[in-house]
């Protein structure tokens, strides 16, 4: 696997504490970070590539699970972490990378991070390569269409101009409903496809649909044509292997549901709190 990427990568302070960015040129495994001990070691004999810091992979933007805000990195994915941080008596670092580095496990195999957070479903496929953490979101894809469009169903997208996220299963789920979408990288860009008239309509995540609506421009401008319940469920990823992450990462989830701290964050980033999202069953290991 190539650690060589397209665009400059980007560590970047996800904790509310933190103010501004720090960029760099990468992500060495072999530099002991910020830990004044240098100990790679965190609570619960969990191993980091870098000592004092959990570092998550993400692609950025990917609103409302992350996403830059007032020079922070902020988002529903990010405050999840930020507790299995805490929990490890370290603090959460991003680095922002293309989608497919990680999904393949490429940058977790590589030690650039120790986990991956970005909206991402869990998929028979994907295990291949990664372990993933138990459910904690539940999703569905939406369609969302030109008011001027014509386009009212996931049907009326037949002979239209479709754009969708490169690499996400709701393009996955466009094609193999026998369209052939236009591919964004990242979802700023699919919004900006729609707004400019490159596209009629796109598929993606009903919650980052829910983000671009809040804006009464695109309120104006667009609508949801259909709700797309696929049975898609979001997980966390790290190496194959790395149980003691994974059984970090599960326990404060597991903790955040039941104190009500989950709740609380759902409802800052997400919105109206959907009990079932709570409810989601463990993957399959």
């Amino acid at each position: 696997m190539k650690t060589t990427f397209g665009r400059r990568t980007r560590i970047l302070a996800a904790t509310t504490a933190t103010a501004g960015l720090a960029l760099v040129a990468g992500c060495s495994s072999d530099d002991d970070g910020g830990s004044g001990n240098g100990t790679k070691t965190a609570a619960g004999g969990v191993e980091l590539v870098k000592a004092g810091q959990l570092t998550t992979c993400t692609h950025l933007p990917y609103p409302p699970f992350q996403s830059e805000i007032d020079g922070k990195v902020q988002g529903f994915d990010v405050a999840l972490i930020d507790l299995v941080a805490d929990d490890l008596g370290v603090e959460q670092q991003i680095v922002d990378q293309p989608f497919e580095n990680f999904k393949t496990g490429g940058s977790l195999n590589a030690g650039q991070c120790d986990l991956a957070a970005a909206g991402m479903t869990i998929t028979e496929e994907r295990k291949k390569n990664v372990d993933f953490s138990d459910p904690y979101f539940e999703a569905t894809q939406a369609v969302l269409a030109d008011k001027d469009s014509g386009i009212t169903s996931f049907a009326g997208l037949k002979g239209k101009k479709v754009g969708a996220q490169a690499q996400t299963t709701g393009e996955d789920y466009a094609k193999s409903k026998g369209l052939n979408p236009v591919s964004f990288e990242s979802s700023d860009a699919v919004l900006n496809g729609l707004r400019t008239g490159q596209v009629d309509a796109v598929v993606i995540d009903y919650p980052v649909v829910q983000g671009w609506l809040k804006d009464k421009a695109n309120a104006d401008a667009f609508e949801v044509a259909e709700q797309i319940n696929t049975g898609e469920q979001y997980g966390f990823t790290m190496k194959k292997g790395n149980d003691k992450l994974r059984e970090a990462i599960n326990k404060a989830l597991a903790d955040a549901k039941s104190d009500g701290t989950y709740k609380k964050i759902y409802e800052q980033w997400i919105g109206p709190y959907d009990e079932s999202a709570a409810s989601a069953s463990p993957s399959a290991s």
